[in-house]
């Protein structure tokens, strides 16, 4: 099938690497519980949308370029680690919105979102990854090996995007107990820039 093997496998595969708690899962981790679940699914669907782009470039074949170059991988890193740490300083900074406001406005969702796809991509890390075990699920020497990086990407993409979403909505849940003083407020939303902050400085020191 689009010249892939051992696709029960790689399903398997896919799955079992998304349930584990690796970034993307503690960046909506981090949305949810500072600002509600409406907050965390439009990142997680930000974080999917990421990876489709990484997917994409990757059966096009632009991401074995990226990632054969040093210096375009650093720039990529860095920038991706420096605008982390901006959302998670952005988050400490701020004020609550007052207790008892627990639904996000429609036009901070849609920023929301754009920031999940931007963590996402700016993460040289994801295209790394997606080189590493996808082509090991596809036949040598096949046809169309960019059409079977793409189903397995999007594959890949699919799980991650509904465990993502069933975290959000479990984290939300929590926000929505605790938001309801404005001291709560202020520290689930500390609570939410410093996961941001933390993953930014990880990103930064990672080899």
């Amino acid at each position: 099938m689009f010249d892939i093997v051992h696709y029960p496998l790689f399903l398997l595969t896919a799955v079992t690497l998304n349930l584990y708690p690796g970034p993307d899962t503690l960046y909506i981790l981090g949305r949810s519980v500072s600002q509600g679940r409406g907050a965390g699914m439009v990142s997680a669907l930000g974080i999917g949308s990421g990876a489709v782009v990484h997917t994409l470039l990757g059966a096009a074949g632009l991401t074995a370029i990226v990632a054969a170059s040093a210096t375009a991988y650093q720039i990529v890193k860095w920038a991706g680690a420096a605008y982390l740490v901006w959302l998670g300083l952005t988050m400490l900074l701020s004020r609550p919105e007052g207790p008892g406001k627990l639904e996000t406005a429609p036009r901070t969702l849609g920023r929301i979102y754009l920031q999940g796809v931007a963590t996402n991509v700016l993460n040289p890390k994801v295209a790394l990854f997606f080189l590493a075990l996808l082509p090991q699920f596809i036949v040598p020497g096949a046809t169309h090996p960019g059409l079977a990086f793409l189903m397995l990407g999007l594959t890949f993409v699919a799980t991650g995007t509904l465990w993502c979403l069933f975290v959000a909505v479990a984290a939300g849940a929590v926000h929505r107990r605790l938001a309801g003083t404005g001291r709560a407020a202020l520290w689930l939303k500390r609570l939410g820039g410093g996961l941001l902050a933390g993953l930014g400085a990880r990103l930064a020191l990672s080899d």
